[in-house]
Protein backbone atom coordinates (compact mmCIF):
# COMPACT_ATOMS: atom_id res chain seq x y z
CA UNK A 1 0.00 0.00 0.00
CA UNK A 2 1.24 3.48 -0.74
CA UNK A 3 0.99 6.36 1.74
CA UNK A 4 -1.66 7.95 -0.50
CA UNK A 5 -3.73 4.74 -0.59
CA UNK A 6 -3.61 4.59 3.22
CA UNK A 7 -4.91 8.16 3.42
CA UNK A 8 -7.70 7.45 0.90
CA UNK A 9 -8.76 4.32 2.80
CA UNK A 10 -8.72 6.22 6.09
CA UNK A 11 -10.82 9.14 4.88
CA UNK A 12 -13.25 6.88 3.04
CA UNK A 13 -13.76 4.97 6.28
CA UNK A 14 -14.10 8.18 8.30
CA UNK A 15 -16.55 9.71 5.83
CA UNK A 16 -18.79 6.63 6.03
CA UNK A 17 -19.70 7.74 9.57
CA UNK A 18 -19.86 4.04 10.60
CA UNK A 19 -18.19 2.27 13.50
CA UNK A 20 -15.12 0.22 12.63
CA UNK A 21 -12.21 -1.88 13.81
CA UNK A 22 -9.13 -1.40 11.63
CA UNK A 23 -6.19 -3.73 12.05
CA UNK A 24 -3.36 -1.77 10.52
CA UNK A 25 0.04 -3.43 10.60
CA UNK A 26 3.06 -1.16 11.10
CA UNK A 27 4.62 -2.53 7.88
CA UNK A 28 1.56 -2.01 5.68
CA UNK A 29 3.37 0.71 3.73
CA UNK A 30 6.59 -0.52 2.17
CA UNK A 31 9.50 1.62 3.29
CA UNK A 32 7.35 3.90 5.46
CA UNK A 33 5.89 3.91 8.91
CA UNK A 34 2.10 3.64 8.87
CA UNK A 35 1.03 7.00 10.20
CA UNK A 36 -2.56 8.16 10.02
CA UNK A 37 -3.31 11.87 10.05
CA UNK A 38 -4.15 13.24 13.51
CA UNK A 39 -7.35 14.69 12.00
CA UNK A 40 -8.48 11.16 11.06
CA UNK A 41 -7.79 9.87 14.58
CA UNK A 42 -9.69 12.81 16.10
CA UNK A 43 -12.61 12.45 13.65
CA UNK A 44 -13.07 8.73 14.40
CA UNK A 45 -12.08 8.49 18.07
CA UNK A 46 -15.63 7.75 19.29
CA UNK A 47 -16.51 5.20 16.58
CA UNK A 48 -13.25 3.67 15.47
CA UNK A 49 -10.75 1.31 16.99
CA UNK A 50 -7.24 0.91 15.63
CA UNK A 51 -4.97 -2.04 16.45
CA UNK A 52 -1.83 -3.55 14.96
CA UNK A 53 -2.85 -7.22 15.36
CA UNK A 54 -5.84 -9.41 16.20
CA UNK A 55 -7.03 -12.99 16.21
CA UNK A 56 -8.74 -12.74 12.82
CA UNK A 57 -11.06 -15.74 13.21
CA UNK A 58 -12.31 -14.50 16.57
CA UNK A 59 -12.96 -11.03 15.18
CA UNK A 60 -14.75 -12.39 12.09
CA UNK A 61 -16.98 -14.54 14.29
CA UNK A 62 -17.91 -11.69 16.65
CA UNK A 63 -21.55 -10.57 16.26
CA UNK A 64 -20.55 -6.88 16.16
CA UNK A 65 -18.61 -7.35 12.92
CA UNK A 66 -20.62 -6.74 9.76
CA UNK A 67 -18.00 -6.89 7.01
CA UNK A 68 -14.36 -7.60 6.28
CA UNK A 69 -11.87 -5.66 4.19
CA UNK A 70 -9.42 -8.24 2.85
CA UNK A 71 -6.64 -8.70 0.32
CA UNK A 72 -8.46 -11.94 -0.63
CA UNK A 73 -5.74 -14.38 0.28
CA UNK A 74 -7.01 -17.94 0.44
CA UNK A 75 -6.85 -18.22 4.25
CA UNK A 76 -8.72 -14.94 4.77
CA UNK A 77 -11.28 -15.93 2.14
CA UNK A 78 -11.90 -19.28 3.86
CA UNK A 79 -12.13 -17.62 7.27
CA UNK A 80 -14.66 -15.14 5.87
CA UNK A 81 -16.76 -17.89 4.32
CA UNK A 82 -16.59 -19.98 7.51
CA UNK A 83 -17.72 -16.95 9.51
CA UNK A 84 -20.53 -15.93 7.16
CA UNK A 85 -18.81 -12.60 6.58
CA UNK A 86 -19.27 -10.50 3.42
CA UNK A 87 -16.10 -8.89 2.08
CA UNK A 88 -14.63 -5.82 0.49
CA UNK A 89 -11.82 -7.28 -1.58
CA UNK A 90 -8.60 -5.48 -2.46
CA UNK A 91 -6.40 -8.09 -4.15
CA UNK A 92 -2.78 -7.58 -5.17
CA UNK A 93 -1.09 -10.75 -6.49
CA UNK A 94 -0.93 -14.55 -6.63
CA UNK A 95 -4.34 -16.15 -6.01
CA UNK A 96 -5.90 -12.98 -4.57
CA UNK A 97 -7.46 -11.59 -7.79
CA UNK A 98 -9.03 -14.97 -8.56
CA UNK A 99 -10.38 -15.36 -5.01
CA UNK A 100 -11.82 -11.85 -5.24
CA UNK A 101 -13.41 -12.64 -8.59
CA UNK A 102 -15.07 -15.78 -7.18
CA UNK A 103 -16.21 -13.90 -4.06
CA UNK A 104 -17.86 -11.23 -6.18
CA UNK A 105 -19.11 -12.95 -9.33
CA UNK A 106 -19.73 -16.57 -8.38
CA UNK A 107 -20.45 -16.59 -4.64
CA UNK A 108 -22.09 -13.15 -4.25
CA UNK A 109 -20.25 -12.36 -1.01
CA UNK A 110 -17.68 -9.78 -2.09
CA UNK A 111 -17.19 -6.42 -3.76
CA UNK A 112 -13.87 -5.43 -5.34
CA UNK A 113 -12.12 -2.18 -4.51
CA UNK A 114 -10.33 -0.49 -7.40
CA UNK A 115 -6.53 -0.66 -7.02
CA UNK A 116 -6.37 3.12 -7.34
CA UNK A 117 -8.76 3.57 -4.42
CA UNK A 118 -10.32 6.97 -3.79
CA UNK A 119 -12.01 8.06 -0.59
CA UNK A 120 -15.43 8.59 -2.24
CA UNK A 121 -15.39 5.05 -3.62
CA UNK A 122 -14.24 3.65 -0.28
CA UNK A 123 -16.97 5.52 1.58
CA UNK A 124 -19.60 4.27 -0.87
CA UNK A 125 -18.42 0.64 -0.69
CA UNK A 126 -18.28 0.65 3.13
CA UNK A 127 -21.82 2.06 3.34
CA UNK A 128 -23.13 -0.42 0.76
CA UNK A 129 -21.51 -3.34 2.58
CA UNK A 130 -22.73 -2.34 6.00
CA UNK A 131 -26.18 -0.81 5.45
CA UNK A 132 -27.03 -1.07 1.75
CA UNK A 133 -29.32 -3.53 -0.01
CA UNK A 134 -26.43 -5.22 -1.82
CA UNK A 135 -24.65 -5.62 1.53
CA UNK A 136 -27.73 -7.22 3.07
CA UNK A 137 -27.96 -9.67 0.16
CA UNK A 138 -24.24 -10.42 0.45
CA UNK A 139 -24.67 -11.13 4.19
CA UNK A 140 -27.53 -13.51 3.42
CA UNK A 141 -25.42 -15.35 0.83
CA UNK A 142 -22.41 -15.37 3.17
CA UNK A 143 -24.54 -17.09 5.82
CA UNK A 144 -25.62 -19.68 3.24
CA UNK A 145 -21.96 -20.34 2.40
CA UNK A 146 -21.18 -20.60 6.12
CA UNK A 147 -23.80 -23.33 6.50
CA UNK A 148 -22.38 -25.19 3.51
CA UNK A 149 -18.87 -24.92 4.97
CA UNK A 150 -20.10 -26.31 8.29
CA UNK A 151 -21.80 -29.24 6.57
CA UNK A 152 -18.71 -29.91 4.46
CA UNK A 153 -16.41 -29.88 7.50
CA UNK A 154 -18.61 -32.45 9.28
CA UNK A 155 -18.46 -34.97 6.45
CA UNK A 156 -14.74 -35.77 6.73
CA UNK A 157 -14.77 -37.16 3.20
CA UNK A 158 -12.81 -34.52 1.31
CA UNK A 159 -9.71 -35.54 -0.61
CA UNK A 160 -7.34 -33.83 1.85
CA UNK A 161 -8.96 -35.63 4.77
CA UNK A 162 -8.94 -38.98 2.97
CA UNK A 163 -5.30 -38.53 1.92
CA UNK A 164 -4.07 -37.62 5.40
CA UNK A 165 -6.00 -40.55 6.87
CA UNK A 166 -4.35 -42.85 4.32
CA UNK A 167 -0.88 -41.53 5.13
CA UNK A 168 -1.43 -41.88 8.88
CA UNK A 169 -2.82 -45.39 8.53
CA UNK A 170 -0.05 -46.46 6.14
CA UNK A 171 2.66 -45.06 8.42
CA UNK A 172 1.12 -46.66 11.50
CA UNK A 173 0.73 -50.00 9.73
CA UNK A 174 4.28 -49.82 8.38
CA UNK A 175 5.67 -49.01 11.84
CA UNK A 176 3.97 -52.10 13.33
CA UNK A 177 5.83 -54.44 10.96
Amino acid sequence: MTPNQLIEFAWGLANSQLEFLWIIRPDIISGYESILPPEFVEETKNRGMLASWCLQEEVLNHPAIGGFLTHSGWNSTLESISSGMPMLCWPFFAEQPRNCWFSETKWGIGMEIDNNVKRDEMESLVKELMVGEKGKEMKKKAMEWKKLAEISAQKSTGSSYVNIEKVINDVLLASKH
